[in-house]
């Protein structure tokens, strides 16, 4: 695993197209600049082709959705794929109800994004599996290995590589898995960690030609980031959290992220 691809990535600053959500918009544009890209948060469907083409990777974040949401989506994968240029897919909430669902499944079935980037609601929704979650969260206990298997089971579905996050993450292309320890339970008392974590998996794969590269480099960086930032907020709570986590992906060195990082290589 190349960790001096953070080097590279504060070194070019490149353009992130995020199609975001309301909740969590503000957040993933500084988290994007703290890492070291540049953000652009664009909407309008007029302008996707545009931004797209500027851009050297894009984001689709389909939480707090609406049809143009979805009409946006499309078009900016549309974009990307002529050219070549890197997309991933984060579809929040797809388990909380059928009409997230379909226009989902129909997004897929147009475009195969780069990294799809779950957690275990979201990914046995998408493979028709029961336990699709409450609302937008995953609250439903499982063992790393059924997390494993849902991850692998989506990749195959899709050909693509997913990022299942959780206590552990795990990412495959269907065939290889690896696994992100790691992180701190706080996370789960700061709404939008998850989308953040797909801005990471587009910054990184703005700078990163495989994208499993990618995808392992982004979990085990905000794996390292949310433990650092619970030891600097020191029990004071998930405001206190928040903000630390801000600051730990802006002051993380490759040489230490090397050191600190938890990934493993547990299926070849």
């Amino acid at each position: 695993m190349d960790f001096t691809r953070l080097d590279a990535l504060r070194q070019r600053r490149p353009l992130l197209h995020c199609v975001s959500n309301l909740v969590s918009a503000n957040d993933c544009a500084n988290l994007a600049l703290a890492v070291g890209a540049s953000p652009i948060m664009a909407q309008g469907e007029g302008e996707m082709a545009a931004v797209t083409a500027a851009s050297s990777a894009t984001v689709l974040n389909t939480g707090t959705p609406d049809e143009e949401k979805y009409r946006v989506c499309l078009l900016c994968s549309q974009a990307a794929a002529a050219l070549a240029q890197p997309v991933v897919l984060d579809p929040v909430g797809v388990g909380a109800n059928l009409w997230r669902l379909q226009h989902v499944q129909a997004l897929l079935q147009c475009f195969t994004p780069s990294i799809l980037r779950v957690n275990l609601g979201e990914a046995q929704a998408l493979v028709q599996t029961t336990g699709c979650g409450q609302g937008v969260d995953s609250p439903a206990p499982a063992t790393a290995q059924e997390r494993q298997s849902a991850a692998v089971t989506l990749a195959r579905q899709y050909q693509t590589t997913v990022l299942l996050s959780g206590p552990e993450d795990v990412v495959t292309d269907g065939e290889t898995v690896w696994q992100v320890d790691g992180g701190s339970n706080l996370m789960a008392y700061v709404t939008g960690t998850g989308c953040m974590l797909s801005v990471l998996c587009g910054a990184f794969a703005a700078v990163t030609p495989k994208t499993l590269e990618a995808a392992v480099l982004a979990a085990a960086f905000w794996k390292v980031c949310s433990r650092r930032a619970e030891i600097a907020a020191d029990s004071r709570g998930p405001g206190s959290f928040r903000a630390a986590l801000f600051d730990a992906a802006y002051a993380l060195t490759a040489q230490d992220f090397a050191k600190e990082a938890a990934a493993s290589l547990t299926k070849r």
